[in-house]
């Protein structure tokens, strides 16, 4: 099966260690990254795309991707 998570977070740290934590536990990354600013909290917001396959597993929409 295929997977597909969408990473959001402030622009800091924590959104890097965020991506970074995924691509360690063999997510790719999909596509360009996204860069927003948040009118209602006045913080900059980023966002990437990531995939991975898992063999052997069929999807159920109650997993938690960010386990698998």
């Amino acid at each position: 099966m295929k997977l597909y998570r969408f990473l959001t977070g402030p622009d800091d740290a924590s959104f890097c260690h965020k991506v970074t934590a995924a691509l360690n536990k063999g997510w790719d990354l999909s596509g360009s990254p996204t860069y927003s600013f948040n009118a209602a909290t006045g913080v900059m917001q980023c966002g990437q795309a990531v995939v991975k396959e898992v063999v052997g597993k069929d999807y159920d929409p109650e997993m938690k991707l960010s386990e698998q």
